[in-house]
């Protein structure tokens, strides 16, 4: 293969980046990549989402960086597809498109009440502490006294561990700045993890339990003897439960054991219960519960089951944490039920058009699969991808269009006055943040506005 393919990737998370990165190991082919993001950084939520205390985590994006280093590689940051680029753009300049866009958005409860000042989206929340610059100017009431965070994954745990922690101890992270301001103001004593089903369902990873058991200024407690486990979990427990549960099963055995609370702060965690209205009249003031049962359905799947048990607890902040959900794009297919591009192994199917495969237009990630699996989980995601192009190419025995000036797309966003930002000019940002977080003992220090990120790369560049 000679003659080189131009791909369009949306998206600049992980799924955007793995699947560059398996576009570039195709020894056979060769691939000229422009990546595009709505924001003028890159990473998705290894900047944004992922908590920060766990810089560790954060360190994939030195693969990403490398990947970036490809000479066939550009990035456009600050391009919004639907915005300043659209689908006729991409198909008319590019070969083919991988969208790469996640899963923005967050489920609701679909309960009474939800609506009412105090109930949020911990992807809001995440979104703040993060330094996102769509969110950095929503308002939180850390003056509460009573947090309940509703889900149990890892992201909910995320919510509920950094609102235990000091604000001494998340000084020295990549917290937003105005997010520990607030942090010092907390008055938080109580902070409830509601699941509605049992331990053993519990969709959160042992590293990220185990981290309760090391919080200095919280104790922490399973509620309601939810840890007992019925007949049927006592056998899932002893025969098909994975790994990771039993882990997870032996970690909450370790934290009920704890009966010595000394710690400010106390974490609940509280299974086998469902929310079922919010209550308050200017703000939320309490929240009403239902304590369940799990039911084994004929198929051998077990669910929780209502009964008869209420219960109402003060409440000053409520965090939903139940899913993520994916958001349509101008022109593309859409399955609003799963929050997903209809695809085949990653290839997008035009549902309007008698279910046809679009040879040239392809997805992966969340926006795929749907909101499952850590942040690896899509360099897998994107090998299938990558793989059904190429099948795709041989099979329909596609061939590049013309090659055009490279400069071509840079002149059409030119023209539309899109100020956009390469990934040299995201590294002029990233040192000034490494930079400014040196002085503090910090990973870095963010720049949380986008209207202040672009002038600092213009003062960089002027120097």
């Amino acid at each position: 293969m000679s003659a080189f393919w131009k791909i369009a990737v949306i998206g600049s998370g992980p799924a955007g980046f793995y699947a560059t990165g398996e576009l570039f190991r195709q020894q056979s082919w060769s691939f000229k990549v422009d990546m595009f993001d709505r924001l003028p950084t890159p990473y998705g939520l290894v900047r944004g989402g992922v908590a920060p205390d766990h810089q560790k985590i954060k360190s994939v994006a030195k693969i990403y960086n490398r990947i970036a280093e490809n000479k066939d590689f550009r990035f456009f940051g600050n391009v919004e597809f639907g915005k300043d680029i659209f689908r006729s753009d991409i198909l008319e300049f590019y070969d083919l498109v991988i969208y790469a866009v996640g899963s923005p958005s967050d489920r609701s409860l679909k309960i009474p009440g939800e609506e009412l000042p105090g109930s949020h989206s911990a992807t809001e929340f995440v979104a703040w502490y993060n330094g996102h610059p769509d969110f950095s100017e929503h308002k939180f009431n850390l003056s509460a006294k009573n947090v309940f965070v509703i889900g149990m994954g890892n992201v909910a745990l995320d919510v509920a561990r950094i609102l235990a922690k000091t604000p001494d101890e998340l000084s020295k992270t990549d917290i937003a700045d105005y997010a520990l301001e607030k942090f010092y103001e907390s008055k938080i004593e109580n902070i409830w993890l509601v699941g509605r089903r049992g331990p053993l369902q519990a969709a959160f990873t042992p590293v990220e339990v185990r981290e309760f058991l090391e919080l200095k200024n919280a104790d922490v407690m399973v509620e309601g003897g939810t840890l007992q486990l019925d007949v049927e979990s006592q056998r899932f427990i002893e025969t098909t439960a994975s790994k990771d549960t039993k882990k997870n099963y032996e970690i909450l055995k370790e934290i009920s054991k704890n009966n010595k609370y000394k710690k400010k702060k106390r974490v609940h965690f509280l299974f086998l219960s469902s929310p079922i209205e919010i209550l308050g009249s200017k703000c939320v003031e309490k929240i009403r519960m239902v304590r369940n049962v799990l039911v084994k359905r004929d198929d051998g799947t077990i669910y929780p089951k209502a009964t008869g048990d209420f219960m109402e607890e003060n409440a000053d902040l409520i965090f939903r944490s139940i899913g993520y959900h994916g958001n349509p794009l101008p022109e593309i297919p859409f399955d609003q039920n799963s929050g997903t591009i209809p695809n085949e192994c990653g290839q997008i199917i035009d549902k309007r058009k008698d279910k046809l495969l679009r040879t040239r237009e392809y997805v992966t990630g969340w926006i795929k699969r749907g909101p499952t699996g850590v942040i690896g989980t899509n360099k897998q995601d994107a090998v299938e991808t990558v793989n059904r192009m190429l099948k795709t190419i041989i099979q329909e025995k596609l061939k590049p269009m013309e090659q055009n000036d490279n400069s071509v797309f840079e002149s059409l966003l030119k023209e539309r006055n899109v100020d956009f930002v390469s990934f040299e000019d995201w590294k002029l940002l990233d040192e000034y943040e490494i930079n400014n977080g040196n002085s503090q003992d910090r990973p870095r220090i963010k720049v949380t506005s986008i209207e202040r990120i672009l002038e600092i790369i213009q003062e960089k560049k002027r120097k």
